[in-house]
């Protein structure tokens, strides 16, 4: 499967369903079907069915899928059974969380190098990833042949990491700055929207909050 043919909305729902599965089959499910993972995550049968499709797995009619041919095929069609290697760029608190996170192994991701700008934290190690001086991104991006960057500076430096991981080869870049990065079309760039989900998650609590002081509005 050509992965250029998958919708975008898809291939996000395709990790959702890859960590159900994993869960499922740690409670000893060993068959999953479309419509148990549409009830549980409260995706539409025919979009479940649907996503599934890309990644090319066969399951029997009327019964489902092998829970772990499920989770192969899903690992295989991300290329989560492949690992990338990857910097980081900002070493604070949000990218010492991150470095530590043992979910990016899961999804094919090393982080091999850390990098800041602040005397006091470069030279230290992170969950035993080295933090050097941020101005060694570029080149050492191109001596090991690091195609991934991730940036957790501030909005203000995060142009300017983004153009240096860039010149260094960087051809993927997870952005976690509040700031749309200008890249070349040849660059894909993923920004985490952290600001966007707490102002929806506000607005909800909102409503929600208006609706049990005032049961009767909207009638």
């Amino acid at each position: 499967m050509n992965h250029r043919e998958i919708p975008e909305p898809s291939l996000r729902r395709l990790p959702q369903y890859y960590h159900y599965l994993i869960q499922a089959q740690a409670r000893g499910e060993e068959v999953m079907s479309a419509s148990h993972l549409s009830r549980d995550l409260g995706i539409h049968e025919t979009q479940v069915r649907k996503d599934i499709s890309f990644t090319g797995v066969r399951g029997v009619p009327k019964v489902g899928h092998k829970t772990a041919d499920l989770i192969a095929a899903i690992a295989t069609f991300l290329n989560w059974n492949n690992t990338s290697d990857a910097f980081l760029v900002g070493s604070g608190n949000l990218g010492r969380a991150i470095i530590g996170y043992e979910g990016l192994a899961n999804s094919g991701i090393r982080i091999v190098a850390a990098f800041d700008i602040e005397p006091d934290i470069v030279g230290t190690e992170i969950c035993g990833v080295r933090v050097l001086p941020a101005a060694k991104v570029a080149d050492l991006a191109t001596r090991m042949h690091v195609h991934i960057g991730i940036i957790t500076v501030p909005a203000t430096e995060a142009q300017f990491i983004a153009d240096e991981m860039i010149r260094g080869g960087i051809m993927a870049i997870l952005n976690f700055a509040p700031i749309t990065l200008q890249v070349p079309e040849t660059v894909a760039v993923e920004t985490v929207d952290i600001y966007s989900s707490l102002a929806v998650l506000s607005c909800k609590l909102s409503e929600m909050q208006g609706t049990a002081v005032h049961p009767d509005k909207g009638d």
